[in-house]
């Protein structure tokens, strides 16, 4: 009995039972476990894309894994960089592209399918227009500002979407202090402290324009970067009323003259109250009455020495001579400040474009926009023409 009853059970062993595979793998209906699939990886701008738009990220995903390495390689080795997410299954770029140019994206999965790996590239459109900075005030190699200096910077082409530019221009201190932008008009931006530069540091500016989208088909194609040397804290005051000027140096008085101001006949005459700064100099300069020609009434022609431009309505320190007798006790100048020739020779020499002048004593108030009369707004006025206050 139990001979037959083994051989019983080997028979039924051997016939297998329903739905399972027989010996050697027979076809029965049974199922395998499938295979774990392998990380896919995808890449935004898709492969071989022409004309991507700088301002566009690239993206690359993973699903069925995580990625470990993602590199977007431009044209001359410059690497993008760029963010993952939590869980390392999204890349994603940070900042614009540059226009006009060529990319390899590289990327790495890893997963229980095992690695996977990804290369791809794409192209950037070329813009319709370029958008450059063509100048930068102040930029002169070595040279030193005073306290009041704003920086000036013009654009080759008139800006669209001035947020998006002005994100891009950025003011870094080793002083901290408190700032803004504001447009003079679409090619125009002018950056400045709420209060003076802290005095003996640098200000570096940058513009990270390329890439940038400007306005309607046009970005920008070139950063900008340049320092600026802020030194002593130059203020020199002016009262006409006393007819005299007080020179500080970081607060150390280094100088007092006396000086002669605006006749002040006419309006053209009066000199102009209010935050003047120095702009630039010359020696002689030759000073002719603005809208008269000769043998008109009030017509002059005067080339004068050592002359600081404080306005763009034609005010100077300056050398003055002739008016020595006057000076410290009578105002009787076209709207300059008279000066002792040897002191004006003194301010010529020592000052940097960028101190400040400050004038008391008359009828007339200096305009903000006369020169580089920024000072005249105040500065929760001034930052209204930011295109970032809103």
């Amino acid at each position: 009995m139990l001979a037959v009853g083994t051989a019983g059970l080997l028979t039924a062993s051997c016939s297998g039972a329903p739905g399972s595979p027989g010996p050697g793998g027979g076809t029965g209906t049974g199922t395998t476990a499938p295979a774990t699939p392998a990380p896919i990886i995808k890449v935004s701008p898709a492969k071989g894309a022409s004309k991507v738009r700088p301002d566009k990220s690239v993206v690359v995903t993973a699903s069925n894994g995580e990625l470990e390495e993602v590199t977007v390689q431009g044209e001359g080795g410059k690497v993008l960089e760029g963010e993952f997410d939590a869980d390392h299954t999204k890349w994603v770029s940070k900042g614009p592209l540059t226009p006009a140019s060529g990319y390899t994206v590289s990327a790495k999965a890893s997963g229980d399918g095992g690695p996977a790996t990804v290369t791809s590239s794409f192209t950037t459109l070329k813009p319709a227009q370029e958008l450059r900075i063509i100048d930068v005030t102040p930029n002169v190699k070595g040279e030193t500002v005073g306290i009041g200096m704003p920086i000036m910077v013009r654009f080759n082409q008139p800006v669209g979407d001035r947020k998006a530019v002005e994100e891009a221009l950025k003011v870094t201190t080793q002083k901290p202090v408190v700032g803004a932008w504001r447009w003079i008009d679409d090619r125009y931006v002018i950056y400045r402290p709420a209060k003076y530069w802290p005095a003996h540091q640098k200000v570096r500016f940058t513009a990270a324009l390329e890439g940038v989208r400007a306005g309607k088909d046009m970005y920008g194609v070139k950063n900008y970067a340049t320092t600026m040397q802020v030194g002593a804290a130059w203020i020199s005051t002016v009262d006409t009323r006393t007819h005299s000027m007080v020179v500080r140096k970081d607060g150390k008085i280094v100088q007092r003259m006396a000086i002669s101001a605006g006749k002040a006949t006419t309006r053209e005459y009066t000199t102009t109250n209010g935050i003047h700064l120095t702009m630039e100099r010359g020696s002689p300069v030759t000073m002719i009455s603005p809208g008269k020609k000769e043998g008109d009434p009030g017509y002059y022609k005067e080339v004068v020495d050592h002359a600081v431009r404080i306005s763009n309505s034609g005010e100077y320190v300056h050398s003055a001579p002739w008016s020595v007798g006057s000076q410290g006790r009578a105002n009787v100048s076209h709207g300059c400040i008279n000066a002792r020739p040897d002191q004006a020779k003194w301010f010529y020499e020592n000052f940097h474009r960028g101190d400040v002048v400050k004038i008391v004593g008359t009828t007339r108030s200096l305009e903000w926009n006369n020169g580089w009369g920024f000072w005249q707004l105040p500065f929760k006025q001034w930052k209204k023409g930011s295109a970032l206050d809103a």
